[in-house]
């Protein structure tokens, strides 16, 4: 098959699952040229922060798809989990507004005194938030689960989306952004040798590794991950491209899964000096904000796989996944 023929393929097998429209897409794509003069490299920005829904953000790929299944399944409330700003939770309570259904919240890391960033959203979304003291991940899908049994109960067609969105469906969210990236190439004129995106509960990336293998590109795809070690998060990657690609007709090789796990810092959540360093940068250079959990330890990865040598290539990637309201968290 053909190039062309596999992405029309391909295209056309991501429209036959259900999907609810959120975003405007594509989303933009370009040169980030100050960045480009002192780095060596051209280094392109991907601006998934810029989705048009909800403040934006690399999530709104996957509830697409996910909202999409929920209202296929006559569901009429959203349960899901994550820290205390979580992103994806935000963007699952404007999700939900936008579907007509109910949305709860499972926020960790126990109950702020003061609530900022996007837990001020989340309440202004009418989101039903519930606490819960334990920063562990387990713990956040075990109260999750425990809610849906209450909802159930009560009458409530309940649909459960697991942290991130990190399911093979999500997943298929990022196939088709990667396809958008093999037409910003074709816009842009140029190929890219490597895409540098952060990676936290997986999802965007095993769509992304998905998308290579399904259209045999060339390149390389590298998380830098900001949750877990690196066997674990490229062990959670593989399985859920693998899972992800099946959907879709395909396979992917595990020796396509890169994770560099070495800007995790202290903890999921926790900001780091060379985070904050590249959230400056971005800022001051080329007037991109990034945030302190996501995007600024990911661009911290890709500053020093470029210095050290890691990273390699004419042309880089960077996805920007958004995360900006986590800037006015306390």
């Amino acid at each position: 098959m053909l190039e062309k023929e596999k992405r029309d393929y391909l295209e056309t097998r991501i429209k036959t699952f259900p999907s609810f429209p959120l975003s405007l897409l594509p989303t933009p794509c370009h040169k980030l040229e100050r960045l480009s003069k002192d780095l060596g490299p051209e280094i392109y920005c991907k601006r998934d922060d810029l989705t048009a829904f909800g403040l934006g953000g690399n999530k709104t790929r996957k509830l697409e798809l996910l909202v999409g299944e929920a209202l296929e399944h006559g569901c009429d409330t959203l349960v899901t989990c994550g820290g205390a700003q979580s992103n994806f939770c935000r963007l699952t309570a404007s999700a939900g507004v936008a579907a007509g259904m109910r949305v709860h919240l499972v926020l960790g890391g126990g109950r702020p005194e003061r609530e900022t960033g996007n837990l001020i959203l989340d309440r202004l979304l009418g989101a039903d938030i519930h606490h819960v003291s334990s920063s562990r991940w387990d713990d956040w899908e075990a109260q999750s689960d425990a809610l849906v049994e209450e909802l159930e109960s009560a009458g409530r067609k309940v649909f459960k989306i697991p942290i991130g969105g990190s399911v093979p469906t999500g997943a298929i969210g990022y196939v088709a952004a990667f396809l958008e990236i093999l037409r910003d190439e074709e816009r842009l004129g140029v190929s890219f040798d490597h895409i540098i995106h952060a990676t936290g509960s997986g999802g965007t990336q095993a769509g992304l590794v998905a998308g290579k293998a399904l259209t045999e590109w060339q390149g390389k795809i590298s998380g830098i991950s900001v949750s877990a070690g690196r066997k674990e998060m490229e062990a959670i990657v593989y399985e859920l491209a693998s899972h992800t690609a099946a959907l879709l007709g395909g396979k992917v090789d595990r020796e396509s899964v890169l994770v560099d796990d070495r800007f995790i810092g202290p903890a999921y959540g926790v900001s780091t000096p060379e985070g904050e360093k590249a959230i400056r940068l971005f800022a001051r250079q080329e007037g991109v904000f990034l945030d302190r959990v996501y995007t600024g330890k990911a661009a911290s990865g890709l500053l020093a796989g470029i210095k050290e040598g890691g990273i390699t290539g004419a042309r880089i990637l960077f996805l920007h996944t958004g995360g900006q309201p986590e800037l006015f968290a306390e």
